[in-house]
Order: structure tokens, then sequence, then C-alpha cells
């Protein structure tokens, strides 16, 4: 015990000198509780089976975002972004009155209207798309643009 006490100021030093101790300065608070509510992203609609309300987000690396997902009940919809999915940390996911907590998220499939609120932060820059399957070709198909 005497000598993790002896160790503490020095490694403590060496962590200021090396800049540990600025990370304080970037985290004041928990980043993934203060989300930006993003526009929803209506699936289809009256005038449309294939069409999608939004077909780009503008995003930031290190920022919380919630995302709701509305699905009309016109078609089938299987919302996909898996190159996405794996470049965010993702804090849960809402539906039907459950909160789901997961390490990634592979599909959001709705059989009628619904919806899912999505709860994130993007850790890697790029632009993922993101989709109904099988449906990309009709147009069900944009983008996240993460800066």
């Amino acid at each position: 015990m005497r000598i993790l006490k002896a160790l503490f100021l020095p490694v403590l030093l060496i962590c200021s000198l090396i800049g540990f101790d600025t990370l304080y300065a970037y985290a004041a608070g928990d980043l993934t509780r203060r989300g930006t509510a993003l526009p929803d992203l209506v699936l289809g609609n009256e005038e449309s089976d294939y069409s999608m309300s939004q077909l780009e987000y503008q995003l930031e690396t290190g920022k919380a975002y919630q995302l709701k997902i509305i699905a009309s009940g016109q078609k089938e919809y299987a919302f996909q972004a898996p190159e996405f999915a794996t470049s965010i940390f993702l804090r849960k996911v809402e539906a039907g009155g459950v909160e789901i907590k997961a390490i990634t998220l592979t599909e959001l499939e709705f059989e009628d209207a619904g919806e899912a609120q999505i709860f994130f932060v993007p850790i890697k820059p790029g632009k993922y798309r993101f989709y109904a399957k099988g449906l990309e070709g009709k147009g069900m198909l944009g983008y996240f643009m993460v800066k």
C-alpha cells in the first residue's frame, strides 16, 4: 500500500504533462444524455408507399442525437444502415414502450404502422447509407453525413 501511495503523485504528474488532465475539459457531463432531436424519418405516406421524409442527415462526431423512425403502414419496411451502425455508439432504442440496449443495430422491421426512436453518438466520420431493404431502387435510400 505504501508503494502505491508513493507512486501515485509521480504518475499523476506524468499524466498531466502528457495531457490526460485535459480530457475533463471536453467531457463536462454525460454527452449521451443531451441528445439533439433530428427531424423524424417517415417511411411512406398517403401519396407514395416509397417516400422517405429525409434523404440526408448532417451529423458531427461526439455529439448525441435522437432519431425517430416512423413507418406509415403503407408497406412493410425494414430500415437498415449497416455501415453506420458500426460507426456509432448506440445508447438505446425505444419502441412500443420498450427500451432496448444493445451494442449495435442490424435492422428495424416495421410490419405495420409504428415508430422507433434511436439514441446514438457518431464516433467515425464518413458518408453512410440508410435505406428500406429491397426498396432502395424505388427511392428509399438516404445518407448520414458525419463530420
